[in-house]
């Protein structure tokens, strides 16, 4: 029997999040030796918890997940859905345009089924969180990437975007919230971006997973509510905002002119039908979750956790001359570039290094198609006083470093 060879597609499919470094960090710890883990925005691994709202949704209603449901979710929680979207500014928004899935990653995935044949392009931004990249290549497409300005606190530049625009594009994606530069992209951006898809005829995809973890009163506006006139697929998820991550708790909500998405939410729904529901009992918790904000707000105001770690980040970082950063405000990322002096040729390489130096796991700048050498992904979840030690043992690990 000959050797099973693997799928074309699997080629460029790359996961530095949980890829070969963060196995070596795993044998590591098999060998006893501790690993601070900065790699996977993973709140419960690192002292959070869930509301009590959710938990009791969850334990009072568990014999309603035995079933199959809806394959496109709950009444009850698409209900609640559409509740919370109307009330960000979606307009007229049924429950038939929202698709509960397992997570954000599955509904990134059945949205790029949807709409990407062999060939075509899926415009995204650079860094990119590699869902995205991973689920073009999956459908058969690929990844064309616009740049997005470090020296402009990380906004997409709409030049470089329409630039990029082929006639095999299929759709702009916006990640906002960005991850991994937990920047906040204002209204006024959002609708130059509009303006340019409605100019070039295209559909807007926004990720707004981290849209109730927004620090420092930023003013946030969901995509589909500056943009009624044109088709918009808005991706959210529980995961971060109620530290449920396990329970791959995701779904999409189309808005625009019907007539111009009717064929995607039939290819949603066929998608949806083919893996029979999402998990049933993560969507018993959707309501209560809904209607529990106060809990999400206390980790994001001074005193609460994800404020008070993304200050000791800042701390530190204020005493390194090895590292710049832009301040990150949202979510509970940072993406910091390394001096040019240090002469980073090989950013996989400097990761590995640290993580067998210094025992700290993160993730290079590549595995967020970042094209050059000089940037990481830090997650900011320990506690503030891991979070500042840990950013100046990376610092000093870069000032003795050479490759």
């Amino acid at each position: 029997m000959r050797t099973i060879e693997s799928s074309d597609k699997m080629k460029q499919i790359h996961s530095d999040i949980r890829g070969p470094i963060y196995r070596r960090a795993l044998e590591m710890e098999q060998q006893g030796i501790p690993v601070l883990k900065l790699n996977t925005g993973n709140p419960g691994a690192f002292g959070f918890t869930m509301p009590d709202s959710v938990r009791k949704a969850l334990l009072e209603g568990v014999d309603r997940a035995v079933a199959y449901c809806d394959p496109r979710g709950m009444p009850e929680a698409r209900d609640a859905l559409r509740a919370y979207h109307t009330n960000q500014g979606l307009q007229g928004v049924r429950i038939e345009d929202i698709f509960i899935g397992n997570g954000v990653s599955e509904m990134a995935q059945m949205v790029c089924t949807s709409l990407l044949s062999a060939g075509d392009e899926l415009l995204m931004p650079m860094p990119s969180y590699s869902l995205w990249s991973n689920a073009a290549y999956l459908a058969g497409g690929k990844p064309v990437f616009y740049l997005c300005d470090e020296q402009a606190d990380w906004a997409p530049d709409v030049r470089d975007m329409a630039r990029k625009i082929t006639p095999r594009t299929r759709a702009i994606l916006l990640i906002n919230p960005n991850n991994p530069t937990g920047q906040v992209y204002g209204p006024s951006l959002v609708e130059q971006v509009a303006a340019l898809a409605r100019e070039r005829g295209l559909p807007i995809i926004s990720d707004e997973i981290y849209d109730r973890l927004i620090m420092d009163h930023v003013p946030f506006r969901s995509t589909g509510a500056l943009v009624p006139d044109l088709p918009v697929i808005t991706l959210n998820g529980l995961s971060k905002s109620h530290v449920v991550c396990g329970f791959r708790c995701g779904w999409a909500v189309v808005t625009g002119p019907a007539a111009l998405t009717a064929e995607l939410k039939d290819c949603l729904m066929k998608l949806s039908a083919l893996r029979l529901c999402g998990n049933a009992l993560t969507q018993l918790v959707i309501p209560a979750a809904m209607k529990d904000t106060a809990s999400t707000r206390a980790m994001l105001s001074p005193g609460g956790r994800i404020y008070e770690q993304r200050e000791a980040a800042v701390r530190a970082l204020d005493q390194l001359d090895c590292i710049r950063y832009v301040k990150p405000r949202a979510a509970f990322y940072i993406f910091p570039k390394i001096a040019d002096r240090i002469r980073i040729r090989d950013d996989r390489r400097f990761a590995l290094d640290l993580l067998e130096r210094k025992h700290i796991l993160l993730v290079p700048g590549s595995g967020f198609d970042w094209p050059d050498p000089d940037h990481f992904r830090l997650v900011l979840l320990p506690e503030p006083e891991e979070t500042y030690r840990a950013i100046l043992e990376i610092g000093d690990f870069l000032e003795h470093y050479r490759q």
